[in-house]
């Protein structure tokens, strides 16, 4: 037995002996624990001594510092088995950064720093939103001290020594439509908008007033709401060679229906040096004007005793005498703007009455002084002018829309609504 246990502790020893010894990095691995210990409470001591004196780096402390950064980069390089050229440069730049740095604490040195990104100048960026936002009041530009430019929110003008009334129109609304036709642009009706608002306003008022003067003189008119009384100053520019967009004046029109409809209606304008009052009929349908034209052929009296009344005469046809022709010329010179060359269809040249039937419009009108509007008896002025106006409306609508319609009723649907096929363009335009 003994023999035996002899031989196998000899085996054991050959054994032993024949394994490689233990190799430097495997002790090493063993090591890093205490190394780093080490440099931890080196460096603790070298921040401990920086924070008392608050003192910069002494030659004694680099050198300690640099120790401190060699010993840490032997270790990882120890403790990973392999030499790396670039971690252990890129470890030596970052030891090197955090000993020069005079106040960091030992944490802030074991761990490398991030770069900082340079922030953006936010007093710049103010600046800039604030040049952009100069339509506000009070916004500065920042130009500097002594050069500013502030832009104020433009303001209606001021109603000055005459106030503001709802029985004639106010001077600045004819100013402000006087520099309108100065400076028909969109731009500058924005920028002039409180002078825009004040004078429409100024007129809508006088239209309500005048529509009960309106109102009383012809029964046949309803009171109606403002906004279908009074035109938009904004022009149709699509099939117009005169592409301004805004209307130099203010208008509204009365009819049964307001200022659109088939009846005739009373007509008020007012522009500085071109205020209109006038009434009528303008470039009816064809039905209606082929009852117009029946009805002066067959019944001429009508028309003539209407066109000589008093009124008319004196305010609309120039006073002129008591006397049927001179009152039908009078009439027809202001109606003949689209008037036919030759004769309308179906009837002959030679008629009685052909000046009347070649009319295409049915209208009267006069032209106003800006003192008849302006004035304080403007509203009386015109609620006297639209009065005188009266039958002649009334004898336009009970031929076109009658209230009780004759019982011809067998000839009226034999009327072609096509029988105006020479009252064209192209007819007055063979007759040039």
């Amino acid at each position: 037995m003994a023999r035996r246990s002899l031989a196998n502790s000899d085996v054991t020893a050959s054994r032993s002996s024949s394994k490689r010894p233990p190799s430097p990095t495997t002790s090493a691995r063993q090591q890093p624990k205490r190394t780093k210990q080490a440099i931890s409470s080196t460096a603790a001591i070298v921040s401990e001594s920086k924070s008392r004196y608050l003192e910069e780096n002494s030659d004694d402390d680099q050198e300690l510092s640099e120790s401190t950064s060699n010993a840490e980069s032997a270790a990882e390089q120890e403790e990973s088995g392999y030499e790396d050229d670039d971690r252990g440069a890129a470890s030596s730049e970052l030891s090197s950064e955090a000993a020069s740095e005079p106040d960091v604490s030992s944490e802030e040195n074991a761990k490398p720093r991030k770069r900082e990104r340079p922030k953006a100048d936010v007093k710049a960026v103010g600046k800039q939103s604030k040049n952009e936002e100069l339509w506000r009041q009070g916004v500065k530009t920042g130009l500097g001290p002594g050069n500013q430019i502030i832009i104020k929110k433009p303001k209606a003008r001021e109603a000055g020594r005459q106030p503001y009334s709802k029985d004639f129109i106010h001077p600045n609304t004819m100013l402000f439509l006087k520099e309108l036709g100065a400076n028909n642009d969109r731009e500058w009706l924005k920028m002039n908008d409180p002078n825009y608002r004040a004078s429409q306003h100024d007129f809508n008022s006088f239209v309500e007033s005048l529509t009960q003067k309106v109102v009383s003189v012809d029964e046949t008119i309803p009171e109606l709401p403002i906004k279908d009384i009074v035109f938009r100053i904004y022009r149709d520019v699509r099939f117009s060679k005169d592409q301004t967009p805004y209307k130099t004046y203010f208008s509204a029109a009365w009819s049964r229906t307001g200022r659109k409809g088939p009846y005739a209606a009373y007509y008020v304008q007012v522009q500085p040096q071109g205020s209109f009052v006038g009434g009528g009929l303008w470039m009816p349908e064809s039905r209606a004007l082929a009852l117009l034209r029946r009805d002066i052929d067959r019944k001429p009296q009508k028309i003539k005793r209407v066109l000589t009344d008093a009124g008319l005469r004196k305010e609309f046809f120039g006073g002129v005498v008591d006397n049927e022709k001179k009152a039908v010329r009078a009439f027809v010179s202001q109606s003949s703007e689209n008037a036919l060359k030759r004769k309308p269809k179906d009837y002959e040249a030679d008629h009685r009455d052909i000046e009347l039937l070649r009319l295409r419009n049915f209208t009267i009108g006069r032209k106003l002084k800006d003192e008849e509007v302006i004035g304080p008896n403007g509203l009386e002025h015109l609620a006297k002018l639209i009065g005188t106006m009266v039958p002649f409306i009334s004898y336009l609508n009970s031929v076109v829309m009658p209230d009780n319609p004759e019982e011809s009723s067998d000839e009226e649907d034999s009327m072609d609504e096509n029988d105006e096929e020479n009252d064209t363009g192209m007819d007055d335009a063979s007759q040039e």
